[in-house]
């Protein structure tokens, strides 16, 4: 039992091969960044490619002070993954806008680059950062590093309260997402950001247009009367911990919260089964491939 039980957790932790990941604002540097969970979903998946859409190291808040191991760590983990295949693109974004002056440079596997553009599957991707629609940034930069200082602040903050939540086993709560979601201002602006975006997409002829940015995750198709495209966003790794994900010609949003358990399993079915169903269909496929190399044997020897 012990050894079926061993192949079933080792059949189980088979990294998921995926042709695309997409991960942005990861704010490494930053008390927010959620570093540890990012390797784990790092490390559950062998994708092909995988696109750092802008805002990985927050050079904005840059401290020598405060750049724990964890963080390191998310570094070697896409330095690791470049050197075994996996193409890696850095997108620069608004807080690692200091590595645009490398943009178009590669060193094996590891491109910048400020924009890319993709074919997938006869369809074209366009993925970029999404800062050239902040006026804030553009205009007052001052400002919005001010502002990014102050959402650090109020990133800590929730994670004191969410501790204490946690103590009186009480849900976790977002300040930051109760905030935007309670501003009309912020939630026009995520509006006319997301409608922005897929309009330049619709009249450049791209099928899909990525965006990282503004830390909401979203999959959804928008239409004018020159076309359609399909919008994507990839969250943040600092509140809602969220990729994309490209396989099997579709998109799909990545949800740690609710996916964690999900890049362990090698299929889907795999989910709804429990120990002794598992154990069983391990057993079933093992005889399976038993009487297959049985046939085989008998095929050769006629």
């Amino acid at each position: 039992m012990g050894l079926i039980l061993s192949k079933a957790i080792s059949f189980l932790l088979k990294k998921r091969k995926i042709d695309i990941s997409v991960i942005s604002d990861v704010h490494l540097g930053t008390y927010g960044s959620h570093a540890d969970e990012l390797i784990a979903y790092l490390s559950s998946i062998e994708p092909n490619k995988l696109i750092l859409n802008g805002d990985i190291v927050d050079i904005w808040q840059f401290s020598k002070r405060y750049f724990p191991s964890s963080h390191l760590r998310v570094i070697k983990k896409i330095i690791s993954m470049a050197s075994n295949g996996t193409e890696v693109y850095y997108i620069t974004g608004n807080h690692d806008e200091v590595l645009r002056k490398f943009a178009d440079t590669s060193v094996g596997n590891f491109s910048i680059m400020n924009k890319l553009v993709l074919e997938l599957d006869g369809r074209k991707a366009w993925f970029f950062h999404g800062d050239i629609f902040d006026v804030s940034i553009q205009n007052a930069r001052f400002l919005a590093k001010l502002g990014g200082y102050g959402y650090d602040l109020l990133i800590l903050l929730n994670r004191f309260v969410n501790w204490c939540l946690n103590k009186m086993g009480k849900e976790k709560y977002s300040i930051a997402k109760r905030i935007k979601n309670g501003v009309k201002n912020a939630v026009k602006y995520i509006s006319d950001f997301e409608k922005t975006a897929a309009d330049l997409a619709i009249n450049n002829g791209y099928d899909y247009v990525i965006c990282g940015h503004i830390h909401q995750p979203k999959k959804e198709i928008y239409q004018n009367k020159i076309g359609k495209t399909t919008y994507l966003n990839s969250g943040d790794w600092v509140e809602n911990l969220t990729a994309l994900e490209y396989s099997f010609k579709r998109w799909k949003i990545y949800r740690y919260s609710h996916d964690k358990l999900s890049p362990f399993f090698a299929d889907e079915e795999l989910k709804s089964m429990n120990m002794n169903e598992l154990i069983s269909s391990i057993i079933d496929l093992k005889a399976e491939k038993s009487e297959a190399k049985e046939k085989d044997g008998e095929s050769i020897e006629d």
